[in-house]
């Protein structure tokens, strides 16, 4: 069966240093050659902005090295989250799949291959509509591939099929999960304040598409093929995002070499991996984990939020 190579999605704004970067990082992935790159270039929010929106766009004008690159600058700032859910459903009607990448990753040169893979492996597995190539606990207790019910969206890929669950309405999605009591689940057990995160979208406090795809799959009983060896860096925390915060927390380590895709059978939810990444939210925000990280930032003169 010859490849086939999925479309990539791309979405920039103001970070000149951090798109280059991962466009070269992509660019080390050989199959680049063969797929076809869909950037969305997002207009400032204001003047202040505008300098480095432009150099991004002449960057992105230079770009070669793949099966094909199509350049869309908007004329008006749209923000991340409008952004990336018109672009995916945009996407999608043309063609089957997508991987989606933002401007401040960087990829191991194995990635695209992975999520090919990954992408053909499951393409008519219902219960599987989210592959997640991120991994940030480093916990070696976790297989090199899994399923979870739990979005990332560093580095991530869907199908057609799949996108048709996604439910913009954060405010449905959040009564459905009261409804349903699944608030606890959704929340690791209570180690992560996921439904906090949607009920703040839903009040207007942050506009995350990416809590929204996840109460939307967890709803559906969608399961996410998620990686134990990471094949993305998320180089996001260092004050240059707007939806990024938590320094090292999120840090990990490229892997080089090839993450095999094995079909996993039965298609059910791994629960060991759930709790481990329950064991790395509760050590890492849980109450004293917060009071010691917020003592040394203001050890060290740092007094933001």
């Amino acid at each position: 069966m010859s490849p086939t190579y999925a479309p990539i999605l791309l979405f920039t704004y103001n970070r000149p240093a951090h798109t280059r970067r991962l466009v070269e990082s992509l660019l080390q992935n050989p199959e680049s050659a063969r797929s076809r790159l869909f950037i969305y270039s997002d207009a400032p929010r204001d003047e202040a902005a505008r300098p480095a929106v432009d150099e991004v766009r002449r960057y992105l004008r230079t770009l070669s090295g793949f099966g094909g690159i199509h350049l869309v600058e908007r004329t008006e700032n749209w923000g991340l989250a409008r952004s990336v859910i018109n672009g995916v459903t945009s996407l999608l009607q043309d063609f089957d799949r997508v991987i989606v990448l933002e401007d401040d990753l960087v990829l191991s040169p194995v990635f695209l291959r992975f999520m090919n893979e990954a992408l053909e492996t499951y393409q008519d597995e219902p219960r599987v509509g989210h592959i997640q190539a991120c991994d940030f606990t480093q916990d070696p207790s976790l297989p090199e591939t899994f399923l979870i019910k739990w979005t990332g969206s560093w580095g991530w890929a869907t199908w057609r099929r799949a996108w048709k669950l996604f439910n913009p309405d954060g405010r449905a999605l959040l009564n459905e999960l009261e409804q349903r009591h699944l608030t606890r689940e959704f929340d690791f057990g209570g180690a992560y304040r996921y439904t906090r995160m949607l009920r703040r979208q839903v009040k207007g406090l942050n506009d995350s598409w990416a809590i929204r795809w996840n109460a939307s799959l967890f709803l559906a009983d969608v399961l996410s093929l998620n990686v134990g060896r990471s094949l993305v860096q998320n180089g996001g925390f260092d004050g240059s995002g707007t939806n990024c915060g938590g320094g090292g927390l999120y840090a990990s380590t490229l892997r080089a070499d090839p993450l095999p895709v094995r079909r996993i059978s039965p298609i059910e939810e791994d629960l060991a991996a759930r709790r481990a990444l329950a064991r790395y939210y509760r050590r890492h925000f849980g109450f004293w984990a917060k009071a010691v990280r917020r003592i040394k930032r203001t050890l060290r003169g740092d007094f933001g939020a």
